[in-house]
């Protein structure tokens, strides 16, 4: 019997991992998926990029971006806006991660525990929950699964300055170094740390693909 064919949407945050979605964790978890013999459709928001880096200096330029436009580059052109999103369309929902899930998706990186999420963003998470279809979360991209969702169980590594401004608010957070995941059975979460900490490009590479076997599981 031939296995049924998944559909997951894949939303991006731009290109690179200081002020876009991380290059590695989101080819990686394209990659898992495909060998998995699934199927993916990414997605970004069209809407100005938050900040542009040099990434030789981490010096900020005065150039403007498009967030939709620069994660077309890892997507090879195989993207569509996030507006087009329909949870009727899709098994499973990724978010890879990156600086610019805290800037560009939502205001994490400038405001903290006072962050907001994009609409867009918002609303295909929720939609997603309420539906009951798993959802993947990489690295920094917790911070809104745990935002919108409030009492789930999610990882941010070791990092213990984020765990504090979550469990205040109602979530449950538990370290975890870059091969393993992190799996809230109920709420159908599942998450792991990648580049949240000072790791080799196979032990993400471990960490994704145990996230999107876990997640097929649950679908």
């Amino acid at each position: 019997m031939s296995q049924k064919i998944l559909h997951f949407a894949v939303i991006l945050a731009g290109c690179g991992n200081k002020d876009g979605a991380e290059i590695h964790e989101s080819v990686l978890t394209l990659l898992s998926i495909d060998r998995a013999g699934h199927q993916y459709q990414c997605f970004a928001p069209d809407v100005p990029q938050a900040r542009v880096l040099n990434f030789l200096t981490n010096e900020e330029m005065k150039e403007k971006r498009n967030v939709l436009l620069e994660s077309a580059r890892i997507a090879r052109s195989k993207i569509k806006p996030l507006s087009d999103f329909s949870k009727d369309d899709f098994d499973i929902l990724v978010l890879p991660g990156g600086s610019g899930v805290a800037y560009n998706l939502c205001t994490f990186g400038l405001d903290g525990d006072r962050m907001t999420v994009l609409p867009q963003v918002e609303a295909s998470v929720r939609a997603m929950h309420e539906a009951g279809k798993p959802i993947g979360a990489l690295c920094i991209s917790p911070v809104i699964i745990a935002h919108v969702l409030k009492k789930v169980t999610v990882t941010f590594g070791k990092d213990e300055k984020i765990n504090a401004i979550f469990q205040k608010s109602g979530s449950k957070t538990t370290n975890a170094d870059a091969r393993s995941i992190v799996i809230d059975h109920e709420n159908k979460i599942v998450t792991t740390p990648c580049y949240m900490l000072d790791a080799r490009i196979s032990e993400i590479s471990e960490g994704i693909d145990k996230l999107v076997q876990e997640l097929i599981k649950l679908v």
